[in-house]
């Protein structure tokens, strides 16, 4: 959610690339895809099976993308054989979600690329190198009226906080392995969500903790990379 398919492309060409064909899509709202609604849940997931090829099994999801990946595994536990959440939105608080979205309704456009800074749903990046986020602006900024802004649709961010204000699966609907990336100086799991999917998956569950926040791919791209890497080299 207010980014593109394009942020895993690093995980692909260092990483996973050198085993894996990997799709990243861009999600209903954002980037190349088309912006208009709805922005349902259970459209986003229609639009996922249409956008992968039907033998894929091996998922990935960062924030919203992992509360994507639970709903599949819940759903169609037949097309998930493992799944990766990294640092995933299960579920926001409606008085978080709330002020979320009215930030994320604020207008967020700048002057120069030097000043775009990822949008606050995003949240905080602490240990990102400079060239990184550098090369994501390339990427993800388009030129507006004089200005840039992040290739978004705002009302769709909206739409999608409402969504995950909601309940989503229990964890015991899972069947598959699950590897849960957390940043460890900030996270937007909580310790009760946590818990109860430690409980509910046992040995199926795997939890790596690394530096930084929640943009785990950023903040501790080689940490991430390399658990993910081994995590779904083992499917």
């Amino acid at each position: 959610m207010t980014s593109q398919g394009l942020r895993f492309a690093p995980l692909a060409v260092e990483g996973l690339g050198r085993s894996f064909h990997l799709v990243a899509p861009d999600l209903r709202g954002h980037g190349d895809s088309g912006w208009e609604p709805p922005w349902s849940l259970e459209q986003h997931l229609e639009d996922l099976l249409e956008s992968v090829p039907p033998d894929a099994r091996l998922w990935v999801g960062h924030s919203f993308g992992g509360r994507l990946v639970l709903e599949l595994a819940a759903r169609n536990p037949e097309r998930v054989e493992r799944a990766v959440l990294l640092d995933p939105a299960i579920r926001v608080r409606p008085d978080n979600a709330l002020a979320a979205a009215d930030e994320a309704r604020r207008e967020r456009t700048f002057r120069t690329r030097e000043e775009a800074t990822p949008p606050m749903v995003e949240g905080r990046l602490l240990h990102t190198p400079a060239e990184l986020l550098e090369e994501n602006r390339e990427q993800h900024l388009e030129p507006v009226d004089g200005g840039f802004r992040w290739r978004y649709s705002q009302s769709a961010v909206v739409a999608l906080l409402g969504e995950l204000a909601a309940w989503g699966p229990p964890p015991e609907a899972l069947q598959a392995p699950v590897l849960l990336v957390l940043g460890s100086d900030e996270t937007v799991v909580g310790p009760r969500q946590l818990d109860r999917y430690r409980r509910a998956l046992g040995d199926r569950l795997q939890v790596v903790n690394v530096p930084g926040g929640h943009v785990v791919l950023w903040d501790a791209f080689a940490e991430t990379a390399d658990a993910v890497t081994a995590f779904l080299g083992a499917a």
